[in-house]
């Protein structure tokens, strides 16, 4: 039986032959390429576009793996919740260009429109052969218009489509159903187990983070990310659980309840919210980022309204409730199942389901050895060919 790289790896050679030509001919006369030097030059430049704070630790792995195949890429990103704060916390070279006008429909639209404008000097310049992102939007239209091959990766099959203008190929976890994500089936490739295990087996433990956060290992650590409330996925549900998840956090002196905003005015309005919780000493919101995987290990359970961290706790092996209120997903359904994730609907199922005990954490996270990052670097290897 083939694997599931080279199954995909199959599928892609052979799908878009056609669109390929096209794209081709398209990019050299819109990038003003003489036909002998597009025939001459191998094709190897890759764009990749960070679009939110999860896909800077997602993507680091795969630059390196392109790096190693000589592949010349150009990262661009956009000022949006702690994008920046992390690339420079994990030192990735980065262009920032555009931001993000907050959760109205209509800025929403707006911004994008814009954002595209910006993003075209750079594209012009680059002249990449294939463009990649996780959910890229600015990105997807800004190479329609130059005629760029692109991949774009998804996790999350409600997310808003564009509608009119898809991606060549869509990249998601092999848990999401046939059908949600498009309806040609040659466009869509997978990868086995979670987005999450792209990044996740690079990640080393340090107790330092203890000292770094001001809190003892003595205490019941409780990692909490609020919900997503400027997200068009966001349901106001989502804010009463995160409520009710402080009022049951305060009501032991011994825990310690690290809390991550999405961005400055989040973390404002929880200041202004939560100050006795914050004076008493109860909830930490840290000055500075600080490395998420490491926190989620040595925390001793997890609470969060966003899809990613419940994701890298559960990865992790680490308790997880999810207080997301929006449409559940096909992969943390498949986590539930499982029993890696605990779904919390209802304000009196933050005290009947969490449960707060310490976490028996063993020695280093667990080797699940799944190839989601080679089938995802063969994946766009195979379609620069």
């Amino acid at each position: 039986m083939k694997s599931q790289v080279e199954t995909t790896v199959a599928l892609i050679e052979a799908a878009p032959r056609k669109v390929g030509v096209a794209h081709a001919k398209s990019l050299r006369t819109r990038l003003d390429v003489h036909p002998s030097q597009a025939m001459r030059r191998t094709k190897n430049r890759v764009w990749i576009d960070i679009d939110n704070s999860p896909h800077v630790p997602f993507f680091l792995p795969i630059v390196d793996e392109l790096e190693k195949q000589g592949i010349e890429l150009t990262l661009t990103a956009r000022n949006m919740y702690q994008v920046c704060e992390l690339l420079d916390f994990f030192k990735l070279p980065c262009k920032v260009i555009g931001g993000h006008w907050g959760k109205n429909k209509i800025l929403k639209i707006l911004c994008n429109c814009v954002r595209v404008l910006q993003l075209l000097p750079t594209v012009r310049k680059a002249r990449p052969d294939l463009a990649l992102s996780h959910g890229s939007r600015a990105q997807l239209l800004a190479c329609k218009i130059f005629g760029i091959p692109t991949i774009m990766l998804h996790d999350y099959e409600f997310s808003t489509k564009t509608g009119f203008l898809e991606a060549d190929w869509v990249l998601m976890p092999d848990v999401i159903p046939d059908g949600v994500m498009s309806k040609k089936s040659a466009r869509v490739l997978r990868y086995p187990g979670l987005k999450e295990d792209v990044y996740i087996p690079r990640f080393r433990p340090d107790p330092s983070i203890f000292s770094e956060l001001g809190i003892s290992p003595d205490n019941l650590v409780v990692t909490v990310r609020p919900p997503a409330t400027e997200a068009h996925y966001h349901n106001p549900e989502s804010e009463a659980l995160f409520a009710e998840t402080m009022r049951l956090l305060s009501s032991d002196p011994n825990i310690r309840a690290v809390t991550l905003p999405r961005n400055g005015r989040q973390g404002q309005q929880l200041q202004s919210e939560w100050a006795d919780l914050i004076a008493s000493g109860c909830m930490v919101i840290p000055k500075s980022p600080v490395d998420g995987l490491n926190l989620l290990w040595f925390s001793d359970l997890v609470v969060s309204g966003g899809g990613t961290m419940n994701r890298e706790a559960a990865a992790l092996g680490v308790p997880v409730y999810s207080i997301f209120r929006g449409k559940i997903g096909a992969v943390d359904r498949y986590l539930t199942e499982q029993g890696r994730l605990t779904l919390i609907e209802t304000p009196s199922e933050v005290r009947s389901k969490i449960k707060l005990v310490r976490w028996n954490r063993p020695p280093k996270p667990e080797n699940r050895n799944i190839p989601a990052l080679q089938c995802i670097v063969s994946n766009i290897i195979s379609a620069l060919t």
